[in-house]
């Protein structure tokens, strides 16, 4: 097939989030044990050198994985600094600060995965209903990080696991109205769940869960479509905007792969179409790949081209064509992406023969 220009993006989905952590070895584990994060996608020490305006200025040597869980939803990007001790927030996060707060993870069954953490004895609070009646409940890992657990019938493979994986997200924002411009207006979040504003009993058991807020979750109107839809299928993006104190930058001060969630990355076709739309509504590409990488980015056993934005917080959104995806590496297996139809998703026997890059948990 001839590659040509899309003249529209495709988005296939959250790919990933990204959580910087001090010990990468360990902090998989816990991911492996607690969210099934045992896929492989690829794992590569390197120098982050196109980073530059969120690492001071200067290339960071690094060591990052990308995993998944094959019972659906967006991967996490494990990501270590290796020749840089990683800075943790200035202050206690707080619930309303700008940035992203939380990662949501997906269950079939919100009982079943609440029992399996608590079995676990792990940080969680007790499930309660959210402004549409739906239950949730809170997990923390042991890096201070935050996950919601929230209901989602779609699985892709059944893997008899507590949870799927990324779901989407709470985002920190200072005014909900203007960040809506990027997560509805591009990211097409175009669909109300629920808009209120006032003191919430499901976030009373978080740091600052007592303000008032205004907070607003979002959804898709239309089916993501495209090479990995069908698993990372459906997402939320919950805005959060506290009403009544002055929130902090979860970043401020810090670089990107500092501990905590660095990013959210979303796996698209036809970057440059949307290169010419996000600057067009004022979200222009603040990094791009192609600047030195011409179109494609050799991340060893992956490829791509990746681009940045930030949101009117500064919040930054991962962008990432993918070009080469490591099917069964022991076989040499590999798909040339590039070449395939971008409008139609992957056969589920492809992705599925991903279970063959499985990391298993140490006894």
């Amino acid at each position: 097939m001839r590659k040509e220009k899309l003249k529209e993006k495709i988005i296939s989905g959250i790919q990933q989030i990204g959580i910087g952590v001090d010990n990468l070895r360990e902090a998989w584990q816990w991911y492996r044990e607690h969210f099934g994060m045992d896929i492989r996608v690829f794992e590569e020490k390197a120098v982050a050198d196109l980073m530059l305006p969120y690492t001071g200025g200067q290339p960071q040597a690094r060591h990052a994985a990308l995993t998944l869980n094959l019972q659906g939803g967006g991967g996490f990007e494990i990501w270590q600094y290796t020749k840089r001790t990683p800075v943790p927030p200035k202050n206690k996060i707080h619930l309303g600060d700008l940035g992203i707060y939380a990662a949501k993870i997906k269950s079939s069954d919100i009982h079943e995965s609440y029992a399996f953490f608590k079995e676990r004895n792990l940080n969680i609070n007790g499930i309660c209903t959210d402004p549409a009646g739906e239950e949730h409940f809170f997990v923390k890992d042991p890096y201070d990080n935050l996950f919601q657990v929230v209901r989602d019938d779609t699985v892709f493979r059944n893997e008899k696991k507590p949870t799927g994986a990324t779901f989407g997200a709470w985002i920190g924002v200072s005014d909900v109205d203007k960040a809506r411009k990027l997560y509805s207006g591009i990211l097409g979040y175009d669909v109300v769940i629920y808009d209120k504003e006032g003191k919430f009993d499901d976030l009373g058991c978080l740091p600052g869960g007592e303000y008032t807020f205004r907070r607003i979750l979002l959804k898709h109107s239309k089916n993501v479509r495209g090479t990995f839809s069908r698993l990372f299928g459906p997402s939320q993006i919950e805005l959060i905007q506290v009403k009544d104190k002055q929130p902090n930058k979860i970043y401020e001060g810090r670089q990107w792969g500092d501990l905590g969630f660095i990013h959210l990355c979303y796996d698209i076709r036809g970057m440059d179409a949307l290169r010419t739309e996000c600057k067009e509504k004022g979200f222009p590409f603040t990094v791009d790949s192609s600047q030195k990488h011409n179109e494609t980015f050799d991340m060893g056993e992956a490829a791509g081209h990746f681009s940045y934005v930030e949101d009117p917080d500064g919040t930054l959104i991962e962008f990432i064509e993918s070009h080469k995806l490591p099917v069964i590496k022991k076989l040499g297996w590999y798909i040339n992406l590039k070449k395939r139809n971008p409008d139609k998703p992957l056969a589920n026997w492809i992705l599925k023969a991903l279970k063959y890059n499985r990391i298993k948990n140490k006894k």
